[in-house]
């Protein structure tokens, strides 16, 4: 067993299962306008809030390891939180740290990349989501390490630029794209310098995809980083500006890929010997790039070109495979999750979600492991997440994951749960204000069959978000709060995720409603969660976990 336990306590307990419902995306706003929680109907959630213990948690910022509190949450990093019971310095923070430090130009990993370059005579790539939204990437990351390649008289470095729209405003391109011309025109002020933008499109179109929901992206973006094959153009903001005449309003993360030539030949695509820097450190989104370059006998698609290159990611983007083999910073070591302790204690844990959340309940929620801790214990199901736009179905996989976990819990009772509801936030994301009042909608459905059920087992249920989304649907002017309005005096739809505080309700069958009360805790947020729910399965958390949020009441 591990350095830390859980110990039981002398405190009543769940007769039932236990279940952590993650609504994803689902925020608290005080604002009416652009909110889709408060403008849909869901007498589940209010009945909840009003009939159970419930609060605010926090989920950005310092409470889920960013870096300052005006960083956005999201599903990794909440998940990590969720599941590891306290807060770990995360993706943007570990490569603030090491920019700060200098740690990553030390790193044995990009000493290799530039001699590499050196000794092959070949240029130095980097590909990555070109914004400050702090999700996935940051810009400032991808500035210090060009300059830094300059200074290491790195002579020739091309840019795969993915348009992102979604953690930042939706047409605010053109904004990063400006930025990193500077940055380019001035580095290629040195001698013998040939820094360039080599190609690029939406987020939502090429190269990002996750959890194979969607090959056709990948393959997309490998013709068009790799092989030099899509729409040319002579600059990035040219094929912006030609993307948004074609179609008014795009969003960022739909641009078609593009290619940067001179002469009518691509400047940069991706060849043999080369070195490729994937920027990103967030890894969700970036493994099916590492796959495609790493992978023997690769046959997800058929690659017209194949380059031997060397590769690395800013960080490790998954620790159980390894992946990518090469990485500049290195990961927080996340143990004694509270997975990892319920499978000690000899507790059998049910998680689900749809592919597009499926990793969040699984590799994040154990502290960015993909195996089971015992696969005796655990059952995971994955819900393939229907194909084609999300405002077309908001309604998602709710019904199945609600389905699914009523049956598991008859036909094979666990102890433990986790489920993530994604339409808060995937339909969040698109923008479409209609279809998320829809998505939230299904969701407070599902929410209602679901609390039903596990109270008749003598369960209880913690129902949460991992970030908000869905509540705060238009862009809002700074402290003003005014809403922001295009030059047709349409509003601006606001795609990213929140800083707002999500809900907490605490579920608990009748008998034990008394038992316990809220706490005191001055500052609550999602590390909180697992605290809790370990005291409902009778246990005295570790002291290395954030407090519960429920205190025993003796009547």
């Amino acid at each position: 067993m591990g350095t830390f336990q859980l110990k039981e306590g002398t405190h009543p307990k769940v007769e039932g299962p236990l279940v952590v419902v993650i609504m994803d995306g689902i925020g608290v706003s005080t604002s009416q306008e652009g909110n889709a929680v408060a403008q849909a109907k869901t007498p589940t959630l209010k009945a909840l809030e009003q009939q159970h213990h419930a609060t605010l948690l926090q989920a950005h910022g310092h409470a889920v390891g960013m870096p300052n509190n005006e960083d956005m949450g999201n599903s990794e990093v909440g998940h990590n939180t969720l599941g590891a019971g306290r807060v770990f310095s995360q993706g943007a923070k570990l490569v603030d740290e090491a920019l700060k430090s200098g740690q990553i130009c030390q790193a044995p990993v990009w000493k290799e990349m530039l001699g590499h370059c050196r000794q092959h005579s070949t240029p130095l790539h980097f590909i990555g989501l070109l914004s400050d939204g702090n999700v996935h990437s940051h810009i400032e990351h991808l500035f210090y390490l060009l300059k830094e390649a300059s200074r290491e008289n790195i002579e020739e470095v091309y840019i795969h630029i993915l348009l992102d729209g979604r953690d930042v405003a939706p047409q605010s391109a053109h904004e990063f794209i400006q930025e990193t011309e500077e940055v380019l025109t001035q580095i290629n002020k040195h001698p013998n310098r040939r820094y360039k933008i080599a190609s690029g499109g939406g987020r939502m179109q090429i190269t990002m995809d996750r959890y194979g929901a969607n090959w056709k992206m990948l393959e997309d973006g490998w013709k068009t980083h790799v092989c030099g094959e899509a729409q040319h153009f002579a600059s990035a903001l040219e094929a912006l500006s030609y993307f948004r005449q074609q179609e008014p309003g795009i969003c960022d993360q739909e641009i078609p890929p593009f290619v940067i030539a001179e002469n009518e030949k691509a400047v940069g695509p991706i060849r043999d010997g080369a070195a490729l820097i994937g920027f990103n450190f967030r890894g969700d989104r970036m493994l099916q790039l590492c796959q495609a370059f790493e992978t023997e006998n690769f046959k997800q698609f058929k690659m017209t070109a194949s380059p031997q290159i060397l590769f690395a990611g800013m960080t490790l983007y998954d620790g159980d495979t390894s992946t990518p083999k090469k990485y500049l910073v290195s990961p927080p070591a996340i143990k004694s999750t509270f997975g990892e302790l319920l499978a000690e204690r000899g507790h059998k844990q049910f998680a689900c979600s749809e592919t597009q959340k499926y990793g969040h309940v699984t590799y994040f929620w154990n502290g960015n492991r993909s195996a089971k801790f015992s696969p005796k214990l655990e059952t995971y199901r994955e819900i393939p997440s229907r194909q084609g736009p999300f405002e077309a179905h908001p309604q998602m996989r709710a019904a199945e994951i609600t389905q699914h976990i009523i049956r598991e819990s008859q036909a094979h009772p666990f102890d433990f749960a986790r489920i993530n509801y994604a339409n808060g936030d995937m339909v969040g994301h698109t923008g479409n204000f209609e279809a998320t009042i829809k998505a939230v909608e299904a969701l407070d459905q599902n929410l209602a069959i679901l609390v039903d059920n596990i109270l008749s087992q003598q369960g209880a249920l913690i129902i949460t978000a991992d970030h908000g989304n869905a509540e705060e649907m238009y862009h809002l002017d700074g402290a003003s709060k005014i809403i922001r309005k295009d030059a047709l005096g349409q509003i601006v739809p606001k795609t990213s995720h929140s800083l707002n505080p999500v809900p907490c309700m605490v579920c608990l069958p009748q008998k034990l409603r008394s038992a316990f009360k809220l706490s005191s805790l001055e500052h609550k947020g999602l590390a909180n969660i697992a605290s809790t729910a370990a005291m409902l399965m009778g246990y005295v958390p570790p002291d290395i976990y954030a407090p519960s949020l429920l205190e025993y009441h003796k009547v």
